[in-house]
């Protein structure tokens, strides 16, 4: 367990030390060519210049990684890592900005980026012979009237047009018993979008256990078997199948989401859904014991995020 007092939460040069240590155990590495421990030190601190002739780049231990660029001091960025991965149910921008001392603004920019970090891509399926996924959706968050159906201006009146969407955000999640999660926030739960993410994400020799909802119809034609629960009849298990393990995740999520951030633009819920599935993946019961932000610092190269990207809508 991680102190407050240790000096990488409060010197700005331990904390490059740590993130050097992490981003960089073999040695500084390049950024503009990718050479790896050819590197020298040169003013200000924490400055490397690449020792290749036809390169010659300067870099930091930051360039390449969220923190560039960046005018929050590094002790604050190490601290602002270890409290959003440490905390079960997250921790929200105005904690940030009141314990880190900095404005809310840039407390908010700060847990955009380093939910980024959190971020996982191209993994392989899950699942897998003999093993079980669990897969449900839920609804978080209110829609906005105006863009349940919008107006065609091109009609007297403003008259409403096109396809009535859903007035809760849809929110699909498939867990592995026992093992990682994956979440996704798509714009309409039908059968053919919900098929789609499973046949990207899961195995084929993998049993399915899923409720009685229509959506996953079409399970049983890709996947070595499909066991469903009716919640309707009050039934919640049957031997082993079951949906509670998906039905926990979603209780996490929810507590964290309605208590912790309570409110959540639909163009960010894709990033939150990132940061609570990174939480899951790397809990004490699949063996993570260590700092999971040292995980998160990891996985920081390459994922810059500016403001404006920030701010652009994704559904």
């Amino acid at each position: 367990m991680s102190s407050f007092t240790e000096a990488r939460f409060n010197n700005d040069d331990a904390a490059r030390a740590y993130l050097e240590t992490l981003r960089w155990p073999d040695g500084p590495i390049c950024p503009h060519c990718g050479t790896v421990g050819h590197a020298y030190a040169i003013k200000p601190a924490g400055t490397y210049r690449c020792g290749e002739p036809k390169c010659r780049g300067n870099f930091t231990v930051t360039m390449n990684s969220p923190m560039e660029r960046s005018h929050i001091a590094l002790h604050k960025w190490v601290l602002a890592f270890h409290l959003m991965c440490a905390s079960k149910k997250g921790i929200s921008a105005h904690q940030l900005h009141r314990t880190l001392g900095i404005t809310y603004r840039s407390a908010w920019f700060m847990a955009h980026r380093i939910r980024e970090c959190m971020r996982a891509g191209g993994l392989a399926p899950i699942g897998g012979r003999g093993k079980v996924v669990e897969a449900d959706e839920t609804y978080f968050g209110t829609i906005p009237k105006a863009e349940l159906m919008p107006s065609d201006p091109g009609k007297r009146g403003g008259k409403k047009r096109g396809v009535r969407r859903p007035a809760y955000r849809a929110v699909l999640s498939l867990v592995e018993r026992g093992g990682s999660v994956r979440t996704f926030h798509v714009a309409f739960a039908d059968q053919n979008t919900v098929h789609a993410i499973m046949r990207a994400n899961i195995d084929r020799e993998t049993r399915i256990h899923t409720d009685e909802s229509l959506l996953y119809r079409l399970a049983p034609w890709r996947f070595a078997s499909h066991e469903t629960i009716k919640h309707s009849a009050k039934e919640y298990a049957r031997g082993d199948v079951t949906t509670n393990t998906v039905e926990g995740y979603f209780s996490i999520f929810k507590r964290g989401m309605k208590g912790i951030y309570q409110h959540c633009g639909e163009k960010h819920l894709h990033r939150y859904l990132a940061e609570y599935d990174f939480r899951y993946n790397h809990r004490v019961k699949l063996g993570y014991n260590g700092d999971r932000a040292a995980l998160a610092v990891k996985n920081a190269a390459g994922k810059r995020l500016t403001y404006r990207g920030t701010n652009e809508t994704k559904i």
